[in-house]
């Protein structure tokens, strides 16, 4: 993977938001998932799809969650676990029909399927944003500190890429093949925050995503940079596991009238087991307090 370290980013403003249709979706969603990336998947725990947002899809999130950083202001990310030096949303689903687009865009979810079976549902909808000059590092970490069970896998995140990802502005850093292991980071690791021998760092382009079995160690690093690194993180889980956050209770009753089929089934708002999984055990992360 090529690093871009140092390149401007653009920060123009796009026109208000109107719902997106297929043609705003690059051609590669179109493509069924093929051996090799099944493989990859397979073996390393992630795989980078390069460009899969089109311009207008990008620049439409990015204007979105700029949007809602700016209307929530300290509030922002409350529904959820703060972060230091770094800003956060949560609940994106209740906050904007794009943000419903994206979380059943077709390849994506083959490939969530193929992770975590025929059964999923979405978990959370958050994104964070790197401060600029911080010296935060991330935890190596598995998402909702989830171990795989008798069932096999159950956590997959994608993360979009709303701006590049470097070497120097916080990429995610990663232990490929960590997700065979069947453990958590900080059960054996003397300081989970301390660089490990087998790590890479995961860098791209904006418009980017990344598909990542979660059960994978990983962390973000420092952004070094005076400018703030941003994603967007469509997380997803087995049916049969809590959801980190209770999408029943957190999405608006006039949003979720206004959902679709589809929509309402990967929130789960009519399966009576994740109202009583999720009521009870929904907030789990695999390093936020």
């Amino acid at each position: 993977m090529s690093c871009v370290a140092g390149m401007a980013l653009e920060t123009r403003r796009t026109p208000p938001y109107t719902p997106l249709d297929r043609g705003d979706f690059q051609e590669s969603d179109r493509n069924p998932m093929n051996e090799r990336e099944k493989q990859h998947l397979n073996d390393e725990g992630y795989l980078l799809l390069e460009n899969f947002m089109s311009k207008e899809l990008l620049e439409a999130v990015r204007h979105r969650i700029e949007e809602i950083f700016a209307e929530e202001g300290e509030r922002a990310g409350a529904e959820f676990k703060q972060e230091p030096q770094s800003r956060r949303l949560a609940n994106l689903v209740n906050k904007g029909e794009i943000f419903q687009q994206i979380i059943v865009i077709p390849r994506v979810l083959e490939y969530v399927s193929h992770v975590l079976g025929p059964r999923f549902k979405l978990s959370s909808l958050n994104a964070r944003s790197a401060n600029p000059y911080s010296d935060w590092v991330q935890p190596l970490h598995c998402d909702a500190g989830a171990v795989p069970d008798e069932k096999g896998y159950w956590v997959c995140n994608v993360i979009w890429l709303l701006d590049d990802f470097t070497t120097e502005n916080g990429a995610i850093r990663m232990v490929p093949g960590s997700h065979q292991w069947g453990i958590l980071p900080q059960d054996v690791l003397p300081d989970p925050q301390g660089p490990h021998a087998d790590e890479v760092l995961l860098t791209g382009r904006a418009g980017s995503a990344v598909i990542m079995n979660v059960h994978m160690w990983h962390g973000a690093t420092a952004n070094r940079t005076g400018s703030a690194r941003r994603a967007l993180h469509s997380f997803y889980c087995r049916w049969d596991k809590p959801q980190q956050q209770y999408q029943k209770k957190l999405v608006s009753p006039e949003v979720q009238r206004r959902l679709s089929p589809e929509l309402r089934k990967i929130l789960a708002l009519d399966d009576p087991l994740n109202d009583e999984l999720s009521s009870e055990k929904s907030g789990a992360s695999g390093f936020l307090r």
